[in-house]
Parts: structure tokens; sequence; C-alpha cells
């Protein structure tokens, strides 16, 4: 975004002063990382006040501010637009911005897998277009906007990732998006306690579609039966399937799993078989995503494979780092619940990587008044494995150690509440170059720790 302060006065039909002249090729919110020409944007917490800022963050290079009206002493010889609410300010300018663009949007939800098929959307087609997408988390009623306002007007596909919480934030943030394209990659269980139940999250996740283009299509797990059905209510929605049902558009088949990745084949609107550099049976559904998006824009099948072949995902999902003894660590510890949980372990059970397998475990969060029972339940599972470890972190992983217990298993089990030190100790006692070790736990675990040694 390259535009006049004074038409930006104007999108946001607001009075400032010593506008003229004044260009702003970027907005931020942070005086720390305020970049060159950008519009800095104070806002005010419990704890600071953005308008506190707002001359540093000038002599760091930002060309202009926003400022509240009933903030008082605004600096008479800076460049300021005067707004009642900057957040408000903000959503609106990113409203303004995103209908001066011509890019094809693709809007991507779910409760897992957001970030990775956002990802893989953008490896599959980023050597063909001029790609944007999601930085980081930036997928609220914050970032969304923020970046909307980063997007260049030469891009041609923007990839946004939208998260939520509780109802309406899906539909504000497609509404602002106005998507092509939306995703919605599956239900799973967290916010179980802010929507009550897999019900409540899906018709949440299901807003994706108040925003989409009139002419604009629906790409939905075809797995989920509650998907399904909240289909069924859209008629007036064209909607494109992916799975592994015989309803699917797209069919997956014949997952194999080797030193190289995933290999796989899929049928449908597409027939060919793919490999990506990324371990998972769940990443490849997510990777269904990516190839019905790539042919939707006419990319062919043989650029479609060559792209995935250099396929990446963001630090943290199933990312395989070799630790320094030799064991290969699979860093899954962005964030978990149940079934991201059931997924990460069922490559465990079926990958032939290594013989010797030990799995860490730090709890689910978020779940509500489920919490127990879908921490005990994994046990069903991992009885079901083989593996040489099993080392469980957190509080509500209690739960689980205990019904483990009661299984009897020759494994060997150990549960920490608070501190890694016991789980650093046992992979570095007891694993080396043939071990395999599954990391995966909800971001407030902070698993990496057990990877990287601090206790």
């Amino acid at each position: 975004m390259k535009r006049q302060l004074t038409e930006i006065a104007g999108w946001l039909l607001a009075e400032g002063q010593n506008l003229d002249e004044v260009v702003v090729s970027g907005v931020s919110i942070d005086s720390r990382t305020v970049a060159e020409g950008d519009l800095f944007i104070p806002f005010r917490g419990e704890q600071v006040n953005g308008h506190n800022y707002v001359e540093h963050a000038i002599k760091q290079g930002a060309a202009a501010a926003l400022w509240i009206k009933d903030e008082p002493n605004p600096p008479s010889h800076l460049p300021l637009i005067f707004v009642e609410d900057c957040e408000v300010a903000l959503q609106e300018m990113a409203r303004v911005y995103r209908d001066m663009l011509t890019c094809k949007v693709i809007g991507i939800t779910g409760s897992n897998g957001k970030t990775s098929t956002k990802d893989l959307v953008a490896s599959v087609l980023a050597p063909y277009f001029n790609v944007r997408k999601t930085e980081g988390n930036f997928n609220n009623e914050l970032g969304l906007p923020l970046t909307i306002l980063s997007l260049e007007e030469e891009t041609e596909i923007a990839i946004l990732e939208m998260g939520m919480s509780g109802f309406s934030e899906i539909s504000f943030l497609s509404k602002l998006a106005k998507p092509h394209y939306a995703v919605i990659t599956n239900i799973g269980e967290a916010h179980m306690q802010d929507l009550g139940s897999r019900a409540g999250i899906a018709k949440a996740k299901f807003e994706i579609i108040d925003g989409l283009q009139q002419d604009g299509k629906l790409f939905y797990d075809a797995d989920e039966p509650l998907l399904q059905k909240l289909v069924g209510q859209h008629p007036d929605v064209e909607t494109i399937p992916f799975g592994y049902g015989k309803d699917a558009a797209l069919s997956l088949k014949n997952i194999d799993s080797g030193d190289e990745g995933s290999r796989f084949t899929v049928t449908g609107l597409v027939d060919a078989e793919f490999t990506i550099p990324i371990y998972g049976a769940h990443q490849v559904k997510n990777t269904l995503v990516a190839i019905l998006l790539a042919n939707e824009v006419a990319v062919t099948v043989v650029d479609i494979r060559a792209a995935l072949l250099t396929a990446s995902l963001t630090a943290m999902r199933m990312q395989p780092i070799v630790g320094e003894n030799g064991a290969l660590f699979i860093n899954d510890a962005y964030n978990a619940a149940p079934t991201s949980m059931r997924a990460a372990l069922q490559f465990m059970e079926k990958t032939n990587l290594r013989n010797d397998k030990w799995i860490v475990l730090g709890d689910m969060l978020e779940l509500g008044e489920e919490e127990r029972l879908c921490h005990e339940v994994l046990a069903e599972q991992i009885v079901q494995m083989e593996l040489r470890g099993i080392l469980l972190y957190g509080p509500r992983m209690k739960w689980l150690y205990d019904e483990l217990q009661r299984q009897n298993l020759e494994t060997r089990i150990r549960w920490s509440e608070k501190d890694y030190a016991p789980l650093i100790d046992e992979i570095s006692k007891f694993t080396g170059e043939d071990s395999l070790i599954l990391l995966k736990g909800s971001r407030g675990m902070a698993l990496e720790n057990v990877l990287e040694g601090r206790r």
C-alpha cells in the first residue's frame, strides 16, 4: 500500500494535521519494528498507551500516525490523522484497500492445519504467480487487516489465514477479505470451551462463506459429516469436497512414507501421483487443497508436481530435526488438539523412518469440560503402537499417564508436571541414531524446550 496521507484521511472520513505531501507505504502497530514510510497506529491498552510512542515511531522512520480524538496533547508538529477508534480505523483502511486490489483471494480456516495448508498452497502457486500469504499468526481482527494492507498492488494471489475463538469472528474476517476461494481444512476440538461442541465449531468455521464472492467456491473436508450437513443447508454455494471418501471431488489414495517424505495418489478432478518432502497423512490431506487450487487457476499437473517437490511448512509443523545425539525429532509442537494429536500418533504408528520410536506429548489446552476424556482416550491409540518411550508433560497429561499405567506396558513411561529436565534426561540417556522422537503439544506447553535442552 503506497498512498498519500490525504487519501487515507479521505478513506476514514477523518480530519488531520500536516498531511500535505506525506506518502505512506505501510502500516505498523509496534514502534519497535516500524519501517520507513509506515503509518503508525497507536493502540491503547490496560498496560501500554501507544500514543506515548508516536514521536519515537516517527523518529524511527514512520511517515505519520493515527491519533484518537479524546487522547490529550497531540504533537502539533507531526502529521496525524484523528480517529474515534484505532482498531476500527485499521479495519476500514483494509476494507477500502481490499476493494482496490485485483488479486485473487484465498481464505483458509479450520481447527487444525490452517497454517500448513496456507504454506502448501503458497508453495505450489508461488513459482507461477506473484503470491503473498499471511505471515506468522496474523489471522485475527488485527492481523488480517495488517496483512491486507501489506499486499503489493501487483499481487496476483493472496492467501489469507483466518482464526477465531468465538462466533461471528470468521464472518467478520471473511467479509473483510472477500475471498474468491474459501477453504475449511477440518473440524476439531479447539475452542470447545467457547463454542460448546464440535457442531458449534463447525458452524463458526462455516462463517467463511459470509464474505465469499458471488461466483466463489468453497473447498471443504468431505470426511467431516458436520460440514456435509452445513453444505446441504447452503445449496447456493458452489462446493468442492476433498478427502478419502467416495463423495470427494479429489480423493486421496495410497499414501507411502519414506526418507524423501510422502508419496501419494489422487483421483477425481486430478488423476496423478505426487510427492511432498513432508511427513504425515494429515499433511498429505492438506496438500489436496493446494492441488485443487492450483488446478483451479490452470496450473498443469506437471507444474504442480514440480512445485510440491520443494514444498515447505512453517517451523514446528511436522518439522524434522536431527538432534545432537543423532536422533531424528519430528517437531510438531506448534499446537495440539485431539484431532491433530491423533494424526501425529498415526504417523508414528505407521512410519518406518526409524525403529526406536518415542513420543513426547504435552497438554492439550482449551478443551473445556471434555479435557480429561480427551487426554485419557489417547491411551487407546497409544497402547496399539510399538513404542520404546512415552514422555508426558503438563498437569493434564497426568490423566493419560494414569491410564497408561493401568495397561501394564513394558514401554518406558515418564510424566513431569512442570519440569522439562526429567524428559530431557530420558532422551539423553536412552535415544540415539536409530531413534525417532515426536514432539506434540499445545503452544502453551513449549515442548520445543525439550528439543533444545532447556530445563
